[in-house]
């Protein structure tokens, strides 16, 4: 098999591909704040965590269909501030809402009666729901063709809802957490069903292989 070619693919059936492929991905449901006061929401799944220092998240931007800005982009190019939150289970269906095509300019917050409060370290309001909340401010943003942007945002400061993390070991309870990922179409998943990996040292990796005899290199394996 000879693999897929991406370059011969219509852009339609790449997007298919890799969101089929590429899961379960985390939700970013972004808020931003418009030039009239108006609170933008935005759900993105072509989002991630990217460094821890200096402490960055990565969010992928699509324009409309006529290459316009979005209201988070344009609203993030204007201020440099939005807030990422974590969607769990109790969020997912008003997640779904902030995605209906609102008129640009519009509060998705305000049209499905999501309850803010207040940022510390950036004015854009934060989303009393959620179980996690990113004050963030813009670090860098590429832009890839006259469609797609790349944003790198800094993480100023975490929100949690209460018995979400012990602060003392900086420990998240992901029983209680009960985040959904995005997988393609209408799909989404729980994150309920785990098991647990641990990660070894080398030495241990070859007492394990070898049987118990971490002196012995296995047969070909040089350094």
């Amino acid at each position: 098999m000879s693999g897929i070619s991406f370059p011969e693919l219509d852009p339609r059936d790449r997007y298919k591909l890799l969101c089929g492929v590429v899961v379960p991905r985390p939700i970013a449901l972004v808020t931003t704040l418009g030039e009239n006061g108006a609170v933008n929401a935005a759900p993105f799944s072509f989002f991630n965590v990217f460094s821890e220092d200096p402490p960055l998240v990565v969010l992928g931007l699509q324009h409309k269909a006529d290459l316009s800005p979005k209201d988070t982009t344009r609203n993030i190019h204007r201020s440099g501030q939005f807030v990422v939150h974590m969607v769990d289970e109790a969020l997912a269906a008003i997640m779904n809402d902030c995605a209906v095509d609102f008129p640009s300019g519009s509060s998705e917050v305000e049209a499905t009666g999501l309850a803010t409060l207040p940022s510390i370290d950036i004015a854009v309001p934060r989303l009393a729901a959620a179980p996690f909340a990113l004050e963030c401010r813009q670090h860098v943003a590429l832009a890839f063709g006259p469609g797609r942007e790349l944003l790198v945002g800094e993480v100023l400061r975490l929100h949690a809802r209460e018995g979400l993390v012990d602060q003392e070991r900086m420990y998240v309870d992901f029983d209680a957490y009960r985040p959904i990922g995005r997988l393609f179409g209408n799909l989404y998943s729980t994150q309920r069903d785990t098991f647990a990996l641990t990660r070894e040292s080398h030495a241990q990796w070859l007492a394990r292989v070898n049987g118990g005899d971490a002196a012995r290199e296995p047969s070909g394996e040089t350094q």
